[in-house]
């Protein structure tokens, strides 16, 4: 058969840029598979290779993909859906993917931005001319430097007591934005906007709710409309996944490895949805992530060329794009793009290597050191992996 692929809690800004073979530590290059070799091949089962980073880092579960363009070409789940429990994982279980989620909704953003509804030089004075006590500062901040992390948006919310706030989750999720976004506005910038770089999911959710207010209708229905549906990931949801009563999906763990009941306050707030808090299977997250990996050569007919071109590339020669963060990777070919997410209860990472035509996934159901570093050494097995598996081959 052919597989194709069409505190409270912060979230965490640990995109591992040293990770995953850094420039120093180089494993054997070769070239990817062709599409005629990847194709009517059942996907490499990489269960036994996650189940040993697994046990040596005792997190609860991990699983892992391995996409070659379009390809599904390895996938595979091991361990358990919460500890204690004895339901195991499975390959159709859903994932939390935290700050993984800024891509999604860069993506959509880019989305409206090719239809004419929205406009990357859209500035926030303009986006919101009902937010009467905006700071000066911001009101010439265009929504590409939010969507870059370069828009002067602060790295947490705490300030006057504005993330106790969100957590009250008081009203719709969009209701949640709006209070979010006029209490941020309403100070100054926590850096000069188009300066340097500084992580923020306040400055995604932002421009969520720009999106929200050009087109009437919350995030998360934009988001379904113009990415989820089209990429066929019909797993997509919102927020911690599986149901209180029944272990029917894996449960988050805290770093202690401590079980969390599904529920409203297992996540982060919605008013930070844009910026983190969708959850979906890791063969409909290796959906969107295929988009991305062939995007740049693509035929445009999800995005322009130069559209994804326009994602992946930092505005300022710095190492952070819209949703990606960029590194320089001798196994990737040159230039990788990653991004980590995690919302203190989960984590995952992915990398993509363009010139290659490949990328991994790995995504594991507890947060904290352990999770990261299996994580990141579940990636790294599985460039391996690829590259071994391709070289074999010529």
């Amino acid at each position: 058969m052919r597989t194709t692929v069409a505190g409270p809690f912060i979230l965490l800004a640990a995109l591992i840029a040293s990770s995953a073979f850094g420039q120093d530590a180089t494993p054997p290059v070769a070239e990817p598979e062709t599409a005629a070799e990847t194709a009517n091949v059942e996907p490499t089962d990489l269960a036994a290779t996650l189940e040993a980073i697994r046990a040596r880092h005792g997190v609860p579960a991990i699983a892992g993909a391995i996409v070659v363009g379009d390809h599904l070409t390895a996938l595979g789940a091991t361990g358990v859906r919460a500890k204690g429990s004895e339901e195991v994982v499975t390959v159709d279980d859903v994932w939390h993917l935290g700050s993984c989620t800024k891509a999604l909704t860069a993506t959509l953003i880019a989305r409206l931005v090719e239809r004419g509804d929205l406009a990357w030089d859209l500035t926030l004075e303009k986006a919101f001319p009902d937010v009467k006590n905006m700071d000066a500062a911001f009101r010439p901040v265009p929504l590409e430097l939010l969507l870059g992390n370069r828009g002067g948006a602060p790295a947490n919310l705490i300030a006057n007591g504005l993330w106790a706030q969100l957590q009250k989750r008081k009203g719709t999720p969009r209701d949640q934005r709006r209070t979010l976004l006029e209490a941020v506005l309403a100070r100054p910038p926590a850096n000069e906007p188009g300066t340097t770089n500084l992580y923020s999911n306040a400055g995604f959710a932002i421009a969520g709710a720009a999106a929200e207010r050009k087109l009437d209708a919350a995030w998360e229905d934009l988001l379904r409309k113009e990415v989820l549906a089209p990429l066929g990931m019909k797993s997509a949801g919102f927020g911690a996944p599986g149901t209180k009563d029944a272990m029917d999906q894996p449960r988050g763990h805290t770093a202690l490895g401590i079980p969390v009941v599904p529920g409203p306050y297992a996540d982060n707030p919605p008013a930070i949805g844009p910026a983190g808090t969708v959850h979906c299977t890791i063969q409909d997250w290796a959906k969107f992530v295929s988009a991305h990996l062939t995007g740049e050569s693509g035929d445009g007919e999800y995005l322009k060329t130069a559209t994804f071109k326009k994602l992946h590339t930092p505005l300022d020669g710095q190492e952070y794009a819209m949703g990606w963060q960029t590194a320089e990777r001798r196994w990737a070919g040159g230039r990788a793009l990653t991004h980590s997410g995690s919302n203190t209860m989960w984590y995952c990472v992915t990398w993509i290597a363009p010139a290659k035509d490949f990328a991994v996934l790995v995504t594991c159901n507890q947060g904290g050191p352990a999770a990261a570093k299996a994580c990141d050494e579940a990636a790294g097995a599985l460039i391996r992996h690829h590259l071994e598996s391709a070289g074999e081959k010529r």
